[in-house]
């Protein structure tokens, strides 16, 4: 079985032998898309992580609500225990404990959430960005755009730009998507 490395270089050792057979037919017109410059710029991917902040936010005030009230009780029962009954105070030691449990199983969890929504908008990005390569390519009349993996291209060929205009462009016209709302945690 081919590495991942040993395939990219048979693929670039194929398009470099189509190329010279090409050219004496026609130009080839090559572009390079920069794309984690397209993650990181493109209005579409801002939008995801404002949306993902939006879902994420009111679980993110609980649980600091919920550290700050921990907090309380820690500094009540440090501040009280000595004058506190013992029965009182182991009471109050496992009310504490079981309660910085229950936060770091909803921090988990919050954080597994996350990650999971994250990547679900990401991999929606990453086809979104993809297609709007395509079609660009397509209009532009190019035969090759190349993304990853990509050592050294000079600006002339760097296409990103272009395709970051066509995103904002496609971001003014399209409305705004809306976060899905997953089933309220507990």
């Amino acid at each position: 079985m081919l590495q991942t490395s040993s395939l990219k270089f048979l693929m670039m050792a194929a398009v470099m032998a189509v190329v010279p057979l090409r050219a004496a037919h026609a130009e080839l017109k090559i572009g390079v898309v920069n794309v984690p410059k397209l993650l990181e710029e493109a209005p579409q991917a801002k939008a995801a992580m404002l949306a993902l902040q939006d879902e994420f936010a009111p679980r993110q005030r609980d649980m600091v609500q919920q550290q700050n009230a921990m907090k309380s009780k820690e500094e009540k029962l440090q501040k009280d225990s000595a004058v506190m009954a013992e029965n009182e105070r182991r009471n109050t030691e496992k009310d504490l404990r079981d309660g910085q449990r229950e936060l770091q199983r909803k921090q988990n969890e919050y954080l597994e959430d996350l990650n999971l929504r994250r990547n679900e908008e990401l991999g929606k990005l990453q086809r979104s960005l993809l297609q709007e390569v395509q079609t660009f390519a397509k209009a532009s009349g190019y035969d090759l755009i190349v993304g990853d993996g990509v050592l050294f291209a000079k600006e002339t060929i760097d296409v990103t730009p272009q395709v970051l205009t066509a995103l904002q462009q496609r971001s003014k016209t399209a409305p705004a998507p809306a976060a899905a709302k997953p089933a309220a945690k507990p």
